[in-house]
């Protein structure tokens, strides 16, 4: 299936969500837990999908989203976050993710945005 890269500062959360794109045939080939490590990470590994959590120390969600997005306007972004899409476009109505999931998320939801970023 496809390669993925996990952004999230909770180490439990993060392995919700490997446990799921696993479980959907997904490979994990990253994780990191701020947004700057999560930049480093893409530009070295290029997954075909990542996911980002919003608010994280460091660089937050909003801005790795933005950098990672100009290097790459081909990216596919799903911001997995507890703020639902509303708040975080009034935060930010710039931020352009592909998808959004507010926590908590079922296997079946992850896995269905997934499969639409990816068509």
């Amino acid at each position: 299936m496809a390669r993925a890269l996990i952004v999230d500062d909770s180490k439990f959360m993060r392995k919700i969500i490997a446990d799921i794109l696993t479980s959907g045939g997904h490979t994990i080939e990253g994780e990191a837990d701020n947004g700057q490590d999560g930049i480093q990470l893409y530009d070295k590994i290029k997954p075909d999908f990542l996911t980002m959590d919003i608010t994280m120390g460091g660089k937050d969600g909003i801005n790795a989203i933005r950098e990672i997005k100009a290097r790459d306007p081909k990216s596919r972004i799903i911001v997995v976050s507890a703020l639902n899409q509303n708040t975080i476009k009034m935060n930010d109505e710039m931020i352009n993710a592909d998808a959004f999931v507010t926590k908590p998320f079922t296997k079946e939801e992850l896995l269905s945005i997934v499969d639409k970023i990816l068509q």
